[in-house]
């Protein structure tokens, strides 16, 4: 698609970038994100706070700070009443949480419940962390452990308990926003967050979109409480298949066990970032951000290769 061009836009739909920028000033953009889904935990308190969460994770990603979000809600007119309050409740006390406000939203009638956020964050035009910002050099790091994806699908078949589950569920509700002002701090320079994609595609965006290639070191890289175990077993959603068709063919290497090829392309919601830093600084940030109970890791480094390439390491 061609979309018109405005130079005022510092980040548009061209590089698969977690959200929009668009500058005001020379000091002053707007970071623009929309995201909802269907319930993926029981609780719908916690469901609106994990929707509200993913949705913000979008301005973390670009180094911003979220203003204000708006709710997008399908509900079901004859549904149930308190269910839906409790999903707004949660959305509007991790907005809260996150420092910003709820300015309102939008409902359409839908026999489906889906509940998400438009958010409105800022940034400063000459600090974007765009997912175009990684340098052939950097160490990788990346600051929430795989497996919500495997987890969920494995509860939802009863192979695991609620209590087993409540590990995925408490990771989906944290804000990316600690992980997010210690990268900006710190001076990353490229960033996303990993979502749908699971790491590998959001990796390859990166990659791709700062045309350089990635290596991944594949035991470094953190992992939920039996979310292996979950993949050892099969308990895998179907957007797995389709993150690995898609971007498998990107993919050079192979992990060491057939089962961390599920892990490692994971359909995540809200989950963590994945920034590049100069080496030098990579273990200074990886201590702060474990004085900050942020599970980081470093995962691997960037590359002087063929844009777009991933390199699995063992």
């Amino acid at each position: 698609m061609n979309f018109p061009v405005d130079e005022r836009l510092i980040v548009g739909a061209d590089t698969a970038d977690d959200a929009g920028v668009f500058r005001l000033d020379d000091n002053n953009g707007l970071v623009l994100t929309v995201d909802f889904f269907t319930p993926i935990v029981d609780d719908p308190y916690k469901f609106g706070a994990i929707a509200a969460a993913n949705s913000l994770s979008d301005v973390y990603a670009m180094g911003g700070r979220p203003l204000a979000g708006l709710n997008i809600c399908c509900f079901d007119p004859k549904g149930d009443k308190d269910m839906q309050r409790q999903i707004l409740q949660g959305g509007a006390n991790k907005l809260y949480e996150a420092g910003a406000v709820m300015a309102g939203g939008h409902s359409v009638r839908d026999n489906d419940t889906k509940y998400g956020l438009a958010v409105i964050g800022h940034v400063r035009p000459d600090n974007v962390k765009s997912n175009a910002g990684a340098l052939p050099g950097q160490k990788l790091v990346f600051t929430k452990p795989i497996g919500t994806g495997l987890l969920s699908t494995a509860r939802r078949k009863d192979a695991i308990s609620e209590e087993d589950f409540l590990a995925a569920v408490d990771l989906m509700m944290e804000l990316n926003r600690t992980a997010s002002e210690t990268m900006v701090e710190e001076e990353g320079t490229g960033c996303t967050d990993v979502t749908g994609f699971g790491l590998l595609g959001h990796a390859q965006e990166m990659a791709c979109a700062s045309n350089v290639a990635l290596a991944i070191d594949v035991l470094q890289v953190p992992l939920l409480p039996r979310a292996k175990e979950c993949a050892d077993k099969g308990f895998v959603p179907g957007g797995t298949h389709s993150n690995r068709s898609h971007f498998g063919p990107f993919v050079d290497g192979r992990p060491p066990e057939e089962s961390w090829w599920p892990i490692l392309f994971d359909p995540q919601t809200s989950g963590g970032l994945l920034f590049s830093i100069a080496a030098e600084r990579a273990g200074d940030v990886l201590e702060k951000l474990k004085a900050k109970n942020v599970n980081a890791a470093i995962i691997g480094e960037v590359l002087d290769g063929p844009a777009g390439r991933i390199s699995l390491r063992t």
